[in-house]
């Protein structure tokens, strides 16, 4: 019995490997196919024309680069923040367990949570109206436990007799932060904050009442009613009309590329993941 369940068990894992990597490799091969007649240079930098059947996504990528940027740019300096909190100055387990499950909780609400709250928040309440801002701190917001975990586990990584060697120099707890905790930890913040870009480049519900609309806009002119032009919420619209001949060869033209947009961040993010791994269990 024990020997069939030794020979199954490694067997069903390798089958649902298989299933999974087929089903990933499935997925391209059909964006591909039918994205790649629709690719040229003419798609990349021109602008939307006839409601998608024409022009091209060079605004909406553009506008999905602003919204990431955002994103990046609020996301990080939290997350440092959390992470070192976490490492230095909480010494209770439970309070970081606190800590772990207020992460773990904020990265299981639905994207569309998320979405709702913006628009009563910041377009409603405060009266920004749509705008590229809103869209950017909202995703900030989701990718922050992603960021945040990286930079954890990194600095969980470190060898204690650096920390260890640090405080005994007599160092305050600041200055082992700057001179021997981040210095060592940038490859988990890169990492994590990659491994959320790639997430929030293809979010839909976020943005599409917050920051984003289908045509007319072009670069950011200000913070307040200022929205941009989106790959996933013109992927949406497009998805809707996709009889038309002309709007699906956009749609799928626009969906390889954020694919491609998603791959090359993780991408970029797997050797700094890599490295993180070897120095954890070298």
């Amino acid at each position: 019995m024990r020997r069939a369940f030794n020979f199954l068990l490694p067997a069903l894992c390798g089958l649902c490997t298989l299933l999974a990597c087929a089903l990933f490799l499935g997925l391209v091969f059909v964006i591909a196919q039918r994205g790649l007649p629709a690719l040229s240079w003419t798609f990349i930098t021109e602008q939307i024309r006839q409601v998608g059947a024409e022009g091209g996504i060079f605004y909406n990528l553009v506008g999905t680069l602003f919204l990431i940027t955002a994103a990046l740019l609020v996301s990080a300096p939290i997350a440092t923040a959390l992470a070192l909190t976490h490492a230095v100055y909480l010494r209770g387990a439970a309070a970081k367990s606190r800590l772990g499950l207020f992460l773990y909780t904020l990265n299981g609400i639905p994207s569309i949570v998320f979405g709702i709250f913006g628009f009563i928040v910041f377009v409603n309440y405060l009266g920004w109206g749509k705008s590229w801002l809103t869209g950017g701190i909202l995703l900030a917001i989701m990718i922050l436990p992603t960021v945040t975990v990286g930079l954890i586990e990194r600095i969980k990584a470190l060898p204690a007799k650096y920390i260890e060697a640090a405080t005994g120099l007599g160092l305050r707890p600041s200055q082992v932060i700057w001179s021997v905790i981040l210095p060592q930890s940038w490859s988990g913040l890169i990492t994590g904050s990659l491994l959320g870009l790639a997430r929030a480049a293809g979010e839909t519900a976020p943005i599409m009442f917050t920051a984003t609309i289908f045509a007319g806009a072009t670069l950011p002119h200000g913070v307040r009613e200022s929205p941009v032009l989106s790959l996933p919420y013109h992927i949406f619209i497009l998805a809707q009309d996709s009889f038309d001949p002309a709007v699906g060869a956009k749609l799928w033209g626009s969906a390889l590329v954020l694919l491609a947009l998603v791959f090359a961040l993780s991408v970029v993010a797997l050797p700094f993941r890599l490295r993180m791994h070897d120095e954890a269990h070298g």
